[in-house]
């Protein structure tokens, strides 16, 4: 599979990235480490006519933190940069743990953090030559009607496949985003839509510039599970992001979780609002890792079954609130 044909342009500034992606509008598409947008448009998923090339913009690479304003990171860090820095391990180790997942050595060293956030989702149907997604009509994401994973649904069902946007849901992170109507900032959560299609909530013409964690969320205590078929390269199957703070006899004073590859974006737990005022109690434990499994709703969208990856939801958040919450104390 080869390339289709693109011209590239490679501003030297924020600014004029935000003034090129406008000018061009969908006919665009922004690109820095290219590990998921390059194989992308060799299947025939992606065709524009420019790419904007943000690699050169080293004002978005930093990694910045205070213990009054928090962390702020640029969206052009790369990953091997975030695993590696050591004010991440120590204050924020769930993200720490995320970045160290991310697909292999050679990809992190390309691959920045803006771009895992605004990953395209995946599905078995979808993520095709367009021989073989030809074979079946398209799907609704491309070139047909019908969501192959669940044909009476109206939405798709392609599974949002990040490792950091859950670790960062779980801390609360707000993302920065840049267009021509100026700057604003987002809830991490809210930026993400649970429609495999529609994927993120920002205009076209918006650049995601930074994420800011709070400072308040420093010290966190905090781990990520990840099912794959390889310990390296593969995405996520299913992900589990969990952050908690907890006082001096082990009580919970507060807890988060966060879901990935098991639905079109990724999702917050709230069964872990029960863990809050409680000591560890392993029924208790039991409870929400059930209820995390009304959350997550993977459908056929991967190789693995769907019943094999809310197993493995359950075992994850079990394993991890076990880890944080009796074994960290």
């Amino acid at each position: 599979m080869s390339l289709p044909a693109f011209d590239v342009v490679r501003p030297r500034t924020v600014d004029s990235a935000v003034k090129a992606l406008g000018r061009y509008g969908l006919d665009a598409q922004m690109i820095a480490g290219g590990t998921d947008l390059l194989p992308s448009m060799k299947q025939g998923l992606f065709g524009p006519r420019l790419l904007i090339d943000l690699k050169g913009l080293r004002e978005l690479d930093y990694i910045r933190f205070d213990a009054e304003h928090g962390l702020e990171i640029g969206a052009l860090t790369t990953i091997t940069t975030l695993a590696a820095s050591p004010i991440v391990a120590a204050k924020f180790p769930v993200l720490h743990e995320a970045a160290k997942s991310i697909a292999s050595p050679l990809l992190r060293n390309m691959g920045t953090l803006g771009g895992n956030l605004c990953l395209d989702t995946r599905c078995l149907y979808y993520n095709q030559s367009s021989f073989w997604r030809g074979s079946l009509g398209g799907c609704i994401k491309k070139d047909g009607t019908v969501c192959h994973v669940a044909p009476g649904s109206e939405t798709c069902w392609a599974a949002f496949s990040g490792d950091t946007a859950p670790s960062l849901v779980a801390l609360d992170a707000m993302a920065g985003l840049l267009s021509p109507r100026g700057t604003r900032r987002v809830p991490l959560d809210g930026l993400f839509v649970n429609d495999g299609l529609v994927r993120l909530n920002k205009a076209a013409d918006e650049i995601v510039t930074s994420v800011f964690v709070p400072a308040t969320r420093a010290g966190w205590r905090g781990t990520y599970r990840k099912l794959r078929v390889r310990q390296s390269i593969d995405y996520p199957l299913a992900g589990v992001a969990v952050t908690m703070r907890t006082d001096a006899e082990g009580t919970c004073l507060a807890a988060r979780i966060a879901l990935t590859a098991v639905n079109p974006a990724p999702r917050l737990v709230a069964a872990a609002d029960r863990l809050v005022g409680r000591p560890y109690d392993s029924d208790l434990v039991e409870e929400v890792a059930r209820e995390a499994i009304r959350t997550a709703k993977p459908l056929r969208t991967s190789a693995s079954s769907m019943e094999y990856r809310r197993h493995m939801i359950r075992v994850f958040v079990r394993r991890a609130l076990t880890e944080l919450w009796r074994d960290g104390r």
